[in-house]
């Protein structure tokens, strides 16, 4: 008996060692997350420093070093320079007339067009989604594999491959004197005449190939005695899907979801390509634009308006992320 112990424990030892992280580890995920936060961390810093302040950059001592990331007290004299979200805010009216004709700030209308964006694309997304995964993990229907393949397929093209067509899709339609010395193969792709509204904005996005696959492999881990059980209570595939399936996906749900919100709060490729007036516009075309003005000459002011757009965004993870890690852990994906 003794030997079978100590042959036991000196099996069960390695086991034990191979399990404990190495400290080798910790110091490069402690080096990764630095990384990964100091750009952050300096954009905030920087959006409260004033012009002298921003442009000081000194590595000669100790002090001066430590006075060009933090220029405050006690290194430095002056105070942060709250003032520059406000002064950032100012010189993004100068672009147009909107707030002498509207009452209110460009800026704001422009964060409200971002928030609209992104909170109709996510619901759009969850509610096509949650119905096609429930199909494809629970239904059985002739071409079921081959349309989850095509449903797949969609990843691997390029987005600019289907940039043009889609934009031209968002064009007024075709008047028949126009149509003549239009190309027959571009004369065939249909328009809408969304360009310059909501529409364009959200529509084209109310799918998501990858949010059906997530979901789809979160649905297959669902026991299917849940759904015999619900049969039996006298539930169809509707209820099913709203009362359990839709609960018991809730990680998954704020995963895609929270994923799809970042993508539209931060899309400025297609709102530059469908929209034409500024009040149109989402936040990432406004830095854009900031940045070819005012922002370029004056960098704090750039990083205001940066944190503004990015701010929301990393409060929102905050909040969330218990379930974007529970969601990717029991979805199958590795």
């Amino acid at each position: 008996m003794q030997l079978a112990t100590k042959r036991v424990t000196k099996v069960a030892a390695p086991d034990n060692q191979l399990n404990r992280p190495s400290p080798a580890l910790y110091v490069v995920l402690i080096f990764v997350g630095i990384s990964a936060l100091l750009p952050f961390v300096w954009m905030l810093l920087a959006s409260v420093k004033s012009f002298g302040d921003y442009i000081f950059v000194d590595f000669s001592t100790a002090k001066n070093t430590l006075r060009s990331f933090w220029p405050w007290v006690p290194i430095g004299t002056d105070g942060p320079a709250f003032g520059n979200f406000a002064e950032a805010i100012r010189r993004i009216d100068l672009s147009s007339t909107f707030r002498a004709t509207e009452g209110y700030p460009l800026f704001l209308r422009q964060w409200m067009n971002t928030l609209v964006v992104a909170v109709i694309t996510v619901a759009g997304v969850l509610f096509t989604s949650a119905f096609a995964a429930y199909a494809f993990s629970m239904l059985e229907f002739p071409g079921k594999r081959v349309l989850f393949i095509l449903v797949l397929t969609t990843l691997m093209i390029p987005e600019e491959l289907l940039l043009v067509p889609r934009v031209i899709m968002m064009y007024e339609p075709l008047r028949p004197e126009q149509a003549a010395g239009v190309d027959a193969i571009i004369a065939l792709i249909p328009r809408f005449g969304w360009q310059n509204t909501l529409a364009a904005l959200t529509i084209p996005f109310l799918a998501s190939a990858f949010t059906i696959f997530l979901l789809r492999q979160y649905f297959l881990q669902v026991p299917k005695d849940l759904f015999e059980a619900a049969l039996l209570d006298g539930a169809g595939h509707l209820r099913y899907l709203a009362q359990i399936m839709v609960p018991l996906a809730k990680p998954a749900m704020v995963t895609t979801g929270l994923l799809q919100f970042i993508y539209a709060w931060n899309e400025f490729k297609w709102t530059q390509l469908v929209t034409r007036d500024l009040p149109q516009r989402t936040l990432s075309v406004s830095l854009q634009n900031f940045l070819q003005t005012d922002g370029g000459a004056e960098g704090q002011l750039a990083m205001a308006v940066a944190a503004m757009v990015v701010v929301p965004i990393i409060i929102l993870y905050l909040f969330t992320q218990q379930y974007l890690v529970e969601g990717v852990s029991k979805s199958g994906i590795k």
